[in-house]
């Protein structure tokens, strides 16, 4: 029986969980419907458990039609009342209005600067930050950048943006590898390990 590898303790053993932290938390993701999915759900989660908000994402993806910005950007008012009576989803009016609201930032974004991939990675130079965490007491709730990008992202329209949620973003896009250095997906996502210094 093959032994189950080093994870991030968070992961715990929740199948779901488990899954997401393996195959999803932490790759570099380019492609703006995930990517706007990823907003969409990160500011879902606010006041929840991210396994709350991980249990309904195929909700979410039947009511906002496979978080397809272009589409989501001309629900109506009276679709936003009916998304209120969805069980599938956090049936939270200011929640459902921002993604709405976002959609139609994303929509900017692209006409203005050719895809949400090509804003939000601007912030980090395209390249993923690697982090060496050995345990989850030092991981950031938010950085400078995470900042930067969330008053940034408010000027544009964005709406569920603040530091801490767009720091979540980061860290699940691959922008940042936040893995602990023991976990096994540290180094598969471009951790490397400091070499021991040899000794005379």
């Amino acid at each position: 029986m093959t032994p189950e590898p080093a994870r991030c303790s968070w992961a715990g053993t929740d199948p779901a969980m488990v899954a997401y932290h393996d195959d999803e938390w932490g790759v570099p993701q380019h492609d703006d419907q995930r990517l706007f999915e990823k907003i969409s759900l990160e500011g879902a989660q606010a006041g929840l458990s991210w396994s709350t908000i991980l249990r309904k994402r195929e909700g979410y993806r039947a009511a906002f039609a496979g978080f397809d910005p272009a589409k989501v950007a001309r629900f109506t008012s009276a679709k936003v009342e009916r998304l209120l009576r969805d069980p599938g989803i956090v049936r939270n009016r200011a929640k459902i209005e921002s993604t709405v609201a976002n959609a139609r930032a994303v929509r900017a974004v692209q006409r203005e600067l050719g895809s949400l991939d090509a804003y939000l990675w601007s912030f980090v130079d395209g390249e993923t930050m690697v982090n060496r965490h050995r345990d989850t007491s030092t991981l950031d709730a938010q950085t400078p950048i995470s900042l930067a990008m969330s008053k940034d992202m408010k000027k544009r329209g964005f709406r569920f943006v603040g530091p801490t949620t767009m720091y979540a973003l980061m860290q699940s896009v691959g922008m940042v590898n936040d893995h602990m250095v023991d976990c096994f997906r540290w180094r598969q996502l471009g951790g490397k390990p400091t070499r021991a210094k040899r000794t005379a």
